[in-house]
């Protein structure tokens, strides 16, 4: 099928507004008290729009619109909707809002690449392998080896009496994880008492990819000059880094096989193209940011629900316990042996998704859940959290935090397309069964180690930059003894439900 050309708002050049890309805009609700020419900007906190759109959500149903500074936008989270969305025949990725705002920075790399773009589909196939069984089995050391130098870090600030900074503490593990199973690269980030610049100038590009979002696009240079100056040292600092990394890897003629290998010297199977240095880099960037920042956020949030739910905790524990034994460095397949600890991570990426939100576009024209005509190119914004929360797929108290609503049953119960943490189609995230690994190793290696204390007074708050991480959350440590040998001197062999196996991405649960 041919590609669409689009402009930045993702709809086909000629277009000059949503509304002509939704023919019937007017049956779908928006906000009360529209401003002229602003739109719905009352009540809306510029620093929270994920926030303020669940909020309008909430209010106005499974479909609405916002309009700001002349675009109309349309949101998208009932499950019906949503499935229909995901129809791989009808609709593709759409690449807009904050996401565009990126490709300054990542370029055409697997994340931000339009749909029309070759190297989106040659780094695919070139990388996929990447991620395969294999792979993932020696990757698993390194990992093991970066949660060490958390577990360490963590020692110490526990010795010293001090509360340990979650989502900062999160983010230099999976930086570290994701540089050293990538691309060979040490960041050091537990040397040091601040976060990486890698780390600074991230923030700062994601930060700003939000913000353009939310001044008109004619006024953004003179309103946001001092926030372009920043997100351009930002950009370069990235480019630097990257740009030595790769140097390093050339001169040293070669790693071991991992992604920047991968990138540098594989060729296409069928067609014996390689990436271009400039894609190299763009795709070094975006595994970097995307593969680190996300995980990040996960692992943070599922803490936080552990230690506000010592039932909960104490469950998880068991099964680490129970499945891995005495081992003091659980195998690769024993990661996935942790059905419970897995739950545990779902239903908190189901709460909050770290990647809260993907765009659809319509391929052709057609009509979405036989009730909304589209037109080929008009395209809809999927909230992932309400999609996480409808009543109707989750029950009235989908609030509520629940492990067990991952139990298989429950999960082959559920109708398709309703959980949908790393996007959906050809163009979810690549990295998925590499970070669902992350995540549970080391949710299973804190839980062995530790009792989880949250401050009584801590309320979560959500900190928003395109993705979404719990704002200064601070977890005090207990150390626990090591597993007594009663607890089995080898790990217990638990039956396989079907969910999860180590042979295939453990995300892609039946009927999803």
């Amino acid at each position: 099928m041919a590609e669409t050309t689009t402009t930045r708002t993702g709809l086909p050049k000629g277009f000059r507004s949503a509304e002509q890309g939704w023919p019937e805009l007017h049956r779908i609700p928006h906000p009360p008290h529209r401003v002229p020419l602003l739109g719905d900007v009352l009540g809306v906190n510029r620093r929270t729009p994920l926030q303020d759109s669940m909020r309008l959500g909430r209010d106005l149903g499974p479909i609405f619109r916002r309009r700001a500074f002349g675009k109309e936008f349309v949101f998208v989270w009932g499950a019906r909707l949503a499935a229909d969305l995901a129809d791989e025949s009808r609709f593709a990725k759409h690449v807009g809002l904050g996401v565009a705002n990126l490709r300054p920075v990542a370029g055409d790399g697997l994340f931000t690449a339009y749909n029309h773009e070759p190297n989106w589909q040659l780094a695919h196939d070139i990388l996929a392998p990447g991620f395969g069984r294999e792979a993932m089995e020696g990757y698993h050391p390194m990992m093991l080896a970066v949660a060490g130098r958390l577990t360490d870090h963590w020692d110490r600030e526990r010795a010293a009496g001090r509360t340990v900074d979650v989502p900062g503490d999160m983010t230099r593990l999976t930086l570290e994880t994701i540089a050293r199973t990538g691309f060979g690269h040490d960041f050091g980030s537990f040397e040091r008492d601040r976060p990486h610049p890698f780390v600074t100038a991230m923030v700062g590009t994601l930060t700003y990819a939000q913000r353009l979002n939310s001044v008109p696009g004619p006024l953004a240079p003179l309103l946001l000059r001092a926030a372009a100056r920043r997100n351009a040292a930002d950009r370069a600092y990235l480019d630097r880094t990257v740009d030595d990394l790769v140097a390093a890897r050339r001169l040293s003629g070669g790693g071991e096989g991992d992604l920047l290998d991968r990138m540098l010297a594989t060729a296409h199977p069928e067609t014996g193209e390689k990436l271009s240095a400039q894609n190299v880099r763009r795709q070094v960037i975006t595994f970097l940011v995307a593969g680190h920042e996300t995980t990040s956020g996960a692992l943070s949030f599922a803490l936080y629900y552990l230690a506000r739910h010592p039932e909960v905790a104490a469950r998880a524990r068991a099964e680490v316990d129970r499945v891995w034994g005495l081992a003091a460095r659980p195998g690769y397949d024993q990661v996935a042996k942790l059905r419970y600890v897995r739950r545990v991570l779902d239903e908190s990426l189901r709460l909050w998704p770290t990647a809260p939100a993907f765009a659809r576009e319509a391929r052709h024209d057609t009509v979405l859940a036989g009730d909304h005509p589209m037109r080929r190119g008009a395209w809809a914004l999927v909230l992932t959290p309400l999609l996480h929360r409808d009543p109707q797929v989750w029950g009235e108290d989908a609030e509520r935090f629940d492990p067990d609503r991952f139990e298989a049953g429950a999960v082959r119960a559920r109708p398709p397309h309703t959980f949908k943490p790393f996007g959906t189609g050809a163009r979810a995230c690549i990295g998925r069964q590499f970070a669902l690994h992350e995540a549970t190793l080391v949710l299973g290696l804190l839980l062995r180690r530790y009792d989880l204390r949250a401050d009584p007074d801590y309320r979560l708050t959500v900190t928003e930059r395109l993705t979404v991480m719990p704002h200064g959350l601070r977890l005090r440590l207990e150390r626990r003894p090591a597993p007594a040998p009663d607890a089995g001197a080898a790990p217990v062999t638990v039956p396989d439900d079907g969910l999860g196996s180590a042979g295939r991405c453990p995300v892609h649960r039946p009927g999803d």
